[in-house]
């Protein structure tokens, strides 16, 4: 009987899962929506009882995206004053959507991503998951390994896409 060679595992792939990379917590989007007079503008006495009275723990190690699911007028410094609020309580704290705050957690991960395992290495870049990860991240690791890997792929070791191999030089 014939033995059952794995060679995927003899290849040298290293493969670089970007879900398992994603930062722990619950993801929030702090909606400034209820706050607007008519639904159109802010109001400043307002905003500010709403912000006196609202229960900020709630957000206490979450990861919170603060923006207006509606088009209205909304002076910069709502924003900040929000901000200012979550401080004590939320993990990160980003202008923009849940997508954004995505992007932004991701960011500091591979900001801070150690590279010298993979220098020189055949990588792939594992292209399914079972949490979404934004196209942006795909785009940064790329662009992050690109200088120091000898090969990156995209896709599954067994079903890869090559995207970059480094020219040999004589």
């Amino acid at each position: 009987m014939d033995e059952i060679i794995n060679k995927v595992g003899q290849s040298g792939l290293i493969q670089l899962d970007l879900e398992e990379l994603r930062p722990i917590g619950d993801r929030v989007f702090f909606d400034l929506a209820p706050c607007l007079f008519m639904g159109l503008a802010l109001k400043e006495k307002d905003f500010r009882a709403y912000i006196q009275a609202h229960d900020w723990t709630q957000y206490q190690s979450k990861h919170v995206a603060v923006g207006c699911s509606v088009d209205a007028i909304i002076p910069t410094w709502a924003y900040m004053l929000v901000g200012i609020h979550l401080a004590p309580f939320a993990t990160t704290t980003v202008f923009g959507t849940l997508a954004d705050l995505e992007k932004s957690l991701y960011a500091k991960v591979l900001h801070s991503m150690d590279v010298e395992p993979f220098r020189d290495g055949r990588v792939v870049i594992k292209g399914c998951s079972k949490e979404s990860v934004p196209t942006d991240v795909y785009v940064q690791i790329s662009t992050k390994f690109q200088p120091i890997v000898k090969s990156l792929f995209f896709g599954e070791p067994c079903s890869t896409v090559p995207l970059y191999k480094q020219k040999k030089t004589v």
